[in-house]
């Protein structure tokens, strides 16, 4: 069953962040996964959410998605993601 990472991300340093992404792209690729949205490209239809960046990126599955957050590999990219910005991470199964 396929499962999405969301992400928000507020960022306070963007050459950090560039850096981030830079590393971190090649790996959510390795673990199957692949972004479906791009920066910016996001836009609040209600509520007072006010997001300054949203990315989805779509795993095989949750095992997938959470042996890459968990993985040796990508530990020391979690440090540099929340020196660079705040963020709110969730794991979600889709249908």
């Amino acid at each position: 069953m396929t499962a999405y990472w969301i992400g928000e991300h507020v960022i306070a340093s963007p050459a950090k962040f560039d850096e981030y992404l830079r590393q971190v792209v090649p790996m959510i690729e390795r673990h199957g996964g692949r972004y479906l949205t791009r920066a910016g490209s996001h836009e609040v239809l209600e509520g007072n959410w006010r997001p300054n960046r949203v990315a989805v990126i779509e795993f095989p599955d949750m095992a997938a998605l959470k042996t890459f957050y968990r993985s040796a590999e990508y530990q020391p990219l979690i440090a540099l993601r929340q020196s660079a910005a705040t963020d709110v991470l969730i794991a979600v199964e889709g249908k």
